[in-house]
């Protein structure tokens, strides 16, 4: 019929975009994943991560401490290490106060005060507060001495004592009281020394109530318990500390040969 309006259609039509319009609601984000290492085949999600981690197959450590020459493989065990040479002493314990440049060690540290030693020797029964130190203890039982001195041959039980050992060859003594000048081997050494200063004795026989500078020197006092956690795997025999068990043993060695 003339003269009627056109029927209107349902659909709208719309211009067409000049590129097309990606479904965000369909894609994935999928990490970027770095070249595979041949030695473990391990991947990373950065090539910093990788390079990172190549130092524990290379045994690279680029990082040097310029006080004491000693090297590291990453950037934060170099800044923790510093803080020996400077005294800093960042994390500190709530019960006595002594503070620690690690937190790692102040977390050991809680244990003299809760008297927590959760690492036991399957030969003697002594127990330790951390397993590295049991692991070291062991070579007490064992005999085992496998870091040398290449200078006079002597062997140590862990790496640790033998890397303070080369410092009686060299002289070297890098630990320095910031109060009087003297000068130390090994920071443990400091440590002591400076309680000679401040008159501290944080180590307390829970017996007699004496303090002491160091756990060392505590254990060597703890005659009252009668404990004696040093035995001889060859005759039985128990001591109350370290050095008389290890002149003990001797015996039995010198009796072989």
């Amino acid at each position: 019929m003339f003269g009627s309006a056109p029927t209107l259609s349902p659909f709208v039509l719309h211009p067409k975009p000049a590129f097309p319009i990606p479904n965000f609601s369909r894609m994935e984000e999928k990490p970027r994943k770095y070249r595979r290492k041949k030695e473990c085949g391990k991947c990373f999600s950065s090539s910093s991560n990788r390079n990172s981690h190549q130092r524990s197959h290379s045994r690279e450590r680029p990082y040097e401490c310029g006080e004491c020459g000693q090297s590291f493989r990453w950037s934060c065990y170099l800044t923790v290490h510093r803080r020996i040479h400077t005294g800093e002493k960042p994390y500190k314990c709530e019960e006595c106060g002594e503070s620690f440049p690690r937190s790692s060690g102040l977390a050991v540290h809680r244990r003299i005060h809760t008297g927590e030693k959760p690492y036991e020797c399957g030969e003697c029964g002594q127990s330790f507060s951390t397993g590295s130190h049991l692991r070291v203890h062991r070579r007490v039982h064992s005999g085992e001495k496998p870091y040398k001195c290449e200078e006079c041959g002597r062997g140590f039980s862990c790496n640790s004592n033998l890397t303070v050992h080369r410092r009686k060859h060299s002289g070297e003594r890098p630990y320095e009281c910031g109060e009087c000048g003297q000068s130390f081997t090994d920071s443990s050494g400091l440590k002591v020394h400076r309680f000679s200063h401040t008159g501290k004795k944080p180590y307390k026989c829970g017996e007699c109530g004496k303090g002491f500078g160091t756990s060392a020197q505590l254990m060597k006092h703890q005659i009252h318990s009668g404990e004696k956690p040093y035995k001889c795997g060859v005759c039985g025999k128990r001591f109350s500390d370290r050095s008389a068990f290890n002149r003990h043993r001797r015996t039995h060695r010198g009796g072989e040969s």
